[in-house]
């Protein structure tokens, strides 16, 4: 069983009387900011000159360039973009660093595939919330949280989880539990989970289903109905009351079908391709592939894009968005 940590397992006077510096003031860095100074917690901000700089000045912090925030700092939280980080590590963060400071990743990317190699006198630490950063402030504000995942990579002090679990309480993590991990396990099931199913097999998979209905002569606004806008009806189901609370909330009909169809079109040789995609990212052939590609500048990514962009079921999802925002 996973070993879960919930407020009484975390301590905010571990990090009180010190100063976290929050690098980054995107999306993430904004709500962990935010979070952590509504929690009596001392945060700066280090982050470029620009827009983020700005709002983060306008919302009454403390803001420096990256490597002033550092060197103020006693636990600094990376939460600028995974493949800014190995750069900005080297230019600006590592010069700042000092011994027994902790250092704080919200991925795992950076250290487990080696482009981020702290020096051994610090603590290094993940907290990886399960959630976009908008909902790990709106759900603070509403009195409760969202699922952390916590990891020590390197604990330097002796008091690595501590500082973690403490983190985590002043973003209210722990109001909802915080799983135990490690940074590879994070990361690739993390990585796997985008590529499998949550991006790369969903995306695919609506994609097919709106494909297979247009090419059988039926009109693309019902086969988009059907193949994907209703999909956010079934996750909602799945979300609210599990995989047996779902097929009980549709109907008898929809239920049969859905069991005997679903394993014949999802079916072994999915399975055998998904963890052949696994496997890519476990041994790290993934993560080269990614980081050659975002240095020649992303072509292909940008290729990609392009093609679902300008794909006829966007086109009709666009059309279709429109129409029922309108009055």
């Amino acid at each position: 069983m996973a070993r879960i940590y919930k407020d009484g397992d975390a301590d905010l006077s571990v990090i009180r009387g010190k100063v976290v510096a929050v690098l980054g003031y995107g999306i993430q860095g904004r709500a962990w900011a935010l979070n952590m100074r509504d929690s009596g917690v001392k945060v700066i901000v280090g982050v470029r000159p620009g827009k983020s700089f700005d709002l983060a000045r306008q919302e009454g912090f403390e803001v420096y360039p990256v490597g002033d925030a550092v060197r103020r700092a006693d636990i600094i939280a990376v939460l600028l973009p995974d493949m800014v980080q190995p750069s900005v590590w080297g230019s600006e963060i590592a010069p700042g660093l000092r011994r027994g400071m902790t250092v704080v990743f919200a991925h795992g990317f950076n250290i487990r595939f080696g482009l981020i190699r702290p020096p051994s006198d610090v603590d290094v630490v993940l907290i990886a919330p399960k959630a976009p950063g908008k909902a790990v402030r709106d759900e603070f504000v509403r009195g409760w949280g969202v699922p952390a995942l916590v990891a020590v990579h390197q604990d330097f002090t002796g008091s690595a989880l501590k500082t973690a679990l403490a983190i985590a309480k002043a973003n209210g993590f722990t109001r909802v539990g915080v799983i135990e991990t490690t940074f590879a396990e994070e990361t690739e099931t993390d990585l796997i989970g985008e590529q499998n199913v949550l991006v790369g097999g969903l995306l695919q998979l609506l994609r097919y289903g709106f494909e297979v209905m247009v090419e059988l002569g039926y009109q693309p606004e019902v086969a988009y109905f059907e193949a994907i806008n209703e999909a956010k009806l079934i996750m909602d189901l799945i979300w609210e009351r599990g995989l047996t609370g779902m097929l009980l909330g549709v109907s008898e009909t929809a239920r049969y079908g859905g069991l005997t169809v679903g394993p014949y079109v999802i079916n072994e040789d999915v399975k055998r391709r998904m963890k052949e995609a696994a496997e890519k990212v476990r041994s790290g052939e993934f993560a080269k592939e990614w980081i050659a590609e975002y240095q020649r500048g992303a072509p292909r990514l940008r290729e990609l894009l392009e093609q679902v962009s300008n794909s006829q079921v966007e086109r009709v999802g666009e059309f279709l968005r429109q129409l029922m925002r309108s009055k």
